[in-house]
């Protein structure tokens, strides 16, 4: 990384302080060399193996993946991207992996849960921080498909509030610690060998806290229990889990203990981004699949492409596409990088990307109609695959708080309104979560332009400094306005995540089309230019929309209308009555 990006913790909370620290962002970070090669040739290998052994109806049909199809990836090198090549693994960058796993996205919803709670989340603690031990022994057989890894930490009464689990570890004489307590929710929860095991715990201090464990199927007193019925993602074996007297050996502690919940959150960091990079994938597929159907089908004598509404849903996805695309790979460059704190970007890739994902799907089955509509077309399964991407791994409107109480925080820091809330853990504040990872910003100066997006862009990258300069004015109005109170202002944080997202994005765009410029041309890039226009204009217009909401709204008439709503228990307002 450059030395002038030791200037920033994270580029976006300097957003929210006025700054452009484009030093982070320039250039646009395209892998090369030999690992672009390896993640080509994985790449293949993958999409090879997928034609001629991944059947999605079977899979949503009997609600399985076969074993030997773990196997078959592990000896592939798809098992275990990540992981160090020391272990077993293929040694990808955040980039390489997520590159991979786009390609993965776009084969079959289950098997991309499957596999993104074995790499993303389920061993992601262990290659972070595992022990020596910890990874010789464990690491192999993972990266090889001989054994599944998950992730336990939702419980019964700890999903978005995850920071409150229930479940205990207490500490015994011999250094181990015996575990009670139930997870839900768990994916590979039948299948699956290694569990990162997230509980309470008393430390030495008597300080009540977190601990990472690491629990290995045939531990005595730990269980499977029966497999959840959901809507779609009917491959992914989702299941909870009960751990009754576990004895958990001290070899098998993740990290230190008192450090669970910050390695909880490290993880959900890396399986949000992957979230976002995966949305790309299957949305370059649904494009496709939209592309393919209006060119060739006919309608009133003509292809339905040259109605200008179907058009209009083509753009849109286009354009939008290339925005998300340039922001999640924008974002995987940072984390490569070594940037200290992507917490915020790679919340944004989750939110954005989940729900693009999910409008974008509708508006392909409603462009191929009533075919789109039966169930031996691709539409219906994948609507019910993905609609549950918006909840996972921390729901999307707990997402928005997050990246809005965690870009104020530095502003609350120096404008020292926030004396008696700690924003340092913004979704602790919420009773969310009470830890989050990243350092207080290190400003020495003060960007707040755009000096190195191509010339042709000046258009496009000028009028960010004025959303940038007005994101920090409405934060400093807001932070003096309700000052400890912004926790408890959701239609704000939803509004300012909304805006700082589309900064980004542009950012992004306007940095990855600098690097088509310089190495194709101007004049060879028409495509992409247009298409950089079209998506940071739209985005700029998003931006001081949500703006202006945050100053002009109807908040208040909303409030009272579910409140009487809640008073009456019903909706109170009917036509006729029964």
């Amino acid at each position: 990384m450059p030395e002038t990006a030791l200037d920033v913790s994270s580029f976006s909370k300097a957003l929210m302080l006025g700054e452009i620290h484009e030093e982070l962002v320039f250039p646009y970070p395209i892998p090369s060399g030999e690992e672009a090669d390896k993640v080509r040739e994985l790449v293949t290998a993958f999409r090879d193996y997928a034609a001629d052994h991944i059947d999605s109806r079977r899979i949503d049909e009997e609600a399985w993946i076969p074993d030997e199809v773990f196997l078959e990836l592990g000896e592939r090198g798809l098992m275990g991207l990540y992981v160090p090549e020391e272990y077993g693994g293929q040694g990808l960058s955040q980039s390489g992996y997520a590159r991979v796993f786009e390609a993965i996205g776009t084969a079959d919803g289950s098997l991309t849960v499957a596999l993104g709670v074995h790499q993303s989340i389920g061993m992601k603690g262990i290659v972070m921080y595992g022990s020596d031990e910890q990874k010789e022994r464990l690491l192999p057989d993972l990266a090889a498909g001989r054994k599944l890894a998950g992730f336990a930490l939702t419980e019964p009464n700890a999903g978005s509030d995850a920071y409150h689990v229930e479940s205990r570890a207490v500490r015994q004489s011999d250094g181990s610690w015996v575990l009670n307590g139930e997870k839900r929710f768990i994916g590979n929860g039948g299948r699956g060998s290694v569990f990162c095991v997230f509980a309470r715990a008393e430390l030495e201090d008597g300080k009540d806290s977190h601990i990472a464990l690491i629990v290995e199927r045939g531990m005595e007193g730990f269980e499977a229990g029966e497999r959840y019925q959901t809507m779609g993602l009917r491959g992914n074996d989702l299941r909870p889990l009960y751990f009754h007297d576990v004895r958990v050996p001290p070899e098998n502690v993740l990290g230190e203990p008192g450090e669970g919940f910050r390695i909880a959150m490290d993880v959900l960091n890396n399986g949000r981004l992957s979230l976002g990079t995966g949305s790309v994938g299957l949305a370059k597929r649904l494009v496709d699949l939209a592309i393919d159907h209006v060119t060739t089908r006919r309608q009133f004598g003509r292809p339905l492409a040259d109605f200008d509404m179907v058009e209009d849903k083509i753009g849109w996805m286009v354009s939008y596409l290339f925005g998300l695309e340039s922001l999640a790979y924008l974002t995987t460059g940072l984390v490569d990088a070594g940037l200290e704190d992507y917490s915020i970007e790679s919340a944004i890739a989750k939110v954005i990307g989940t729900e693009f994902v999910w409008y974008q799907a509708n508006r392909a089955l409603q462009l191929k109609g009533g075919e789109g509509y039966l169930r031996d077309e691709p539409y219906e399964r994948i609507l019910r695959d993905i609609r549950v991407f918006p909840i996972f791994e921390g729901a999307n409107d707990v997402m928005r708080s997050f990246i809005a109480l965690s870009a104020l925080k530095p502003l609350g820091d120096e404008l020292k309104v926030l004396a008696d809330t700690d924003l340092a853990d913004p979704l602790g504040t919420l009773g969310a979560w009470a830890s989050y990872v990243g350092g207080r910003l290190r400003r020495e100066v003060r960007p707040d332009s755009i000096s190195l997006a191509h010339e042709t862009l000046s258009e496009l990258a000028d009028p960010v400094a004025g959303q940038v300069k007005r994101l920090r004015s409405v934060g400093e109005s807001v932070l003096r306005e309700h000052g400890s109170g912004i926790v408890d202002q959701g239609m704000t944080h939803k509004r300012l995540a909304a805006a700082l997202s589309d900064v980004y994005a542009q950012i992004a765009v306007l940095s990855r089309a600098t690097s088509i410029f310089e190495e194709q041309g101007v004049e060879a890039s028409g495509q992409e230019r247009f298409i950089a226009d079209t998506f940071c204009r739209r985005a700029a217009h998003r931006v001081e929309v949500e703006l202006d909401k945050i100053e002009r709204n109807d908040d208040e008439r909303m409030h009272s209308i579910a409140r009487l709503a809640y008073k009456r228990g019903s909706y109170g307002y009917a036509l006729f009555e029964d």
